[in-house]
């Protein structure tokens, strides 16, 4: 059972947190943008990953609200990119499956910004932490690691899950097209022997 002291810091934890965290579907042949407002000197980080679709790759890149180009990489499976915001604006991040003419892929998307609050009312990195302060850092940072495990674990399994069912759909169709191919030949066969015995039966009445 949770002490008063961990129930406080986990609800601490979900409320300073900034962050966007989603899956969402990317069509073959099309590009999907996503807008963030953001002041100056704020540093922003993407974590994105394909689960499905394709070989499991993706164009991404980032512009500032110039249009200037701050991430551009091509086929990639997963990647993380950090940068410090040098003007106030939109900034863009966008996925591209143009590349792709069939296959749609789905896309994990982590976006987060923005310095964290203090835990605490008046604590800062300048003072000495209490004890109590201690604690809750310590709660944090160990929440923290256990929500980053767990948000892997679910985008593998996701990913593995998938595998899994394209191989199944694969050994399906593969079972299928074996089963007509015996019934096919096996009726072949019957028919072939068929034909011989016609073919005897025909000759014989011929010669009485």
């Amino acid at each position: 059972m949770l002490s008063p002291l961990s129930l406080s810091c986990l609800l601490l934890h979900f409320f300073v947190v900034f962050a966007t965290e989603f899956t969402f579907e990317l069509p073959d042949n099309d590009k999907l943008c996503f807008y963030e407002e953001l002041e100056k000197d704020v540093k922003f980080d993407i974590d994105y990953q394909v689960i499905s679709g394709g070989n499991y790759d993706v164009d991404c890149f980032v512009t500032d609200p110039l249009d200037n180009i701050l991430y551009n990489e091509n086929k990639k499976q997963y990647d993380s990119f950090s940068h410090t915001t040098a003007m106030r604006g939109t900034y863009r991040v966008c996925f591209s499956n143009e590349f792709s003419t069939f296959s749609h892929k789905s896309v994990y998307l982590d976006f987060r910004h923005g310095d964290e609050d203090p835990l605490l009312p008046g604590m800062t990195r300048a003072s000495a932490l209490t004890h109590l302060e201690s604690t809750c850092v310590s709660i944090h940072e160990i929440l923290k690691v256990v929500s980053e495990s767990q948000t892997w674990y679910r985008l593998r399994e996701a990913h593995d899950r998938n595998r899994a069912d394209h191989l199944h759909d694969r050994v399906t169709l593969w079972s299928i097209g074996e089963t007509v191919l015996l019934f096919v030949i096996g009726v072949s066969q019957v028919m072939l022997l068929k034909s011989f015995f016609s073919d005897k039966k025909g000759s014989v009445a011929a010669m009485t």
